[in-house]
């Protein structure tokens, strides 16, 4: 583990969680440094897999091993000490008992099992406590699906397209692969793998019988996936059984249970969740998944699931892959609508850009939608 002592204590901090991205779920991503009286790093870490230390005695273990004592440190911690027991003790004791004299947190835990709790205890056992609100939004922007589990109920909800310029996600017959290139592909399953939890439609299982899986790149662990399948029409031989390690959660409307017993010899979940029209209540997934410690949810599906989501005003997010490409006639990113004016239409607002390959990768936030 390298120190840098030229990096500001709680940005280094932030660069540690960020480095948990793909690790923690649904354990909130957090970075912790300890500095001296004299501002020298004497620790710092992350939080582990769900189980594993949290930051903060990840970065007491490591002053220990390098054999510097906290008395009187500074602990930098990018999110609130958790006050409570749940797969590990608190945090905020460990750092009262190594002798932290003050602690320096960029934003509050929205857990209600914490929520100013941490802060409290600390202070009750003498520990200064300052709030770093200049780091408060990066905290949030990297925990942004925990904050939304804990505060709306509801997963944050990411919907990836790839598309073309002209915005079609396939031609008229349905071929899509591959309209982006393989740069792409491959940053689009980091995306993925940084999800608790991966979301398609039954169309595109019969349609492509795609794995849906992160094999294009190096992850400590695999996304769950789920499936709304109104009538439990996903094949037993799909490939999507194949990926071991995850769980796969099928959402239906109408119960056949002779198919039902079949997926779930498979392995599969499946949840009974009828709304109108005989279609999946999705409003009612969602607070399903969030029940199930979904923090951040990747969709892949096509026009008509995508279509759905955006008009029952599901979406936070899209992460948009649009190569240099026209296909003219052919199927579009979501199926919604007609709008009848111009005023009516979802407004986005980017959040960043970059070119993925010869493929541009647009991050584009539905307008008000506040990280919390």
């Amino acid at each position: 583990m390298n120190v840098f002592n030229t990096t500001p204590p709680m940005q280094r901090a932030l660069d540690l969680a960020a480095q948990a991205l793909w690790l923690t779920s649904p354990n909130p991503r957090v970075g912790c440094v300890i500095t001296s009286p004299q501002g020298d790093v004497l620790g710092e870490g992350h939080t582990q897999k769900a189980g594993g230390p949290h930051a903060e005695i990840v970065a007491l273990q490591h002053a220990q091993a390098r054999g510097h004592s906290v008395q009187g440190a500074t602990a930098h911690v990018t999110l609130e000490p958790c006050s409570h027991h749940g797969r590990t003790g608190p945090c905020c004791d460990a750092l009262v008992q190594a002798g932290i004299a003050k602690v320096v947190v960029a934003s509050q835990d929205p857990n209600p099992l914490v929520a100013g709790q941490g802060i409290a205890r600390l202070k009750a056992a003498g520990v200064e406590v300052t709030l770093d609100a200049e780091a408060a939004q990066a905290s949030r922007e990297l925990n942004l699906g925990f904050f939304s589990r804990m505060q709306r109920h509801t997963p944050w909800v990411r919907m990836k397209i790839a598309a073309s310029v002209d915005g079609q996600t396939a031609l008229e017959n349905g071929q899509s692969q591959w309209i982006t290139g393989p740069d792409a592909r491959a940053d689009g399953h980091a995306w993925r793998a940084r999800a608790c939890a991966l979301l398609t439609g039954i169309g595109t299982v019969l349609e492509d019988d795609p794995l849906l899986d992160t094999r294009l790149v190096q992850a400590p662990r695999k996304p769950h996936l789920m499936i709304v399948d109104s009538r439990l029409e996903t094949p037993l031989t799909a490939k999507l059984f194949q990926v071991d390690a995850r769980q796969v959660w099928i959402y239906a409307a109408v119960d056949h249970p002779e198919k039902r017993a079949a997926l779930q010899a498979l392995g599969a979940h499946v949840r009974l969740m009828p709304g109108p029209g005989g279609k999946v209540d999705l409003v009612g997934m969602l607070r399903d998944l969030a029940q199930r410690e979904v923090n951040e949810l990747h969709v892949e599906a096509g026009h008509k699931l995508n279509g759905s989501l955006v008009r029952e005003g599901l979406v936070d997010e899209f992460l948009l892959y649009l190569a240099p490409k026209l296909i003219g006639q052919g199927r579009g990113m979501a199926q919604f609508g007609p709008l009848s004016n111009l005023t009516q239409s979802l407004a986005l607002t980017f959040a960043n850009h970059a070119m993925i390959g010869p493929d541009l990768r647009l991050l584009a936030r539905v307008t008000g939608r506040d990280i919390f």
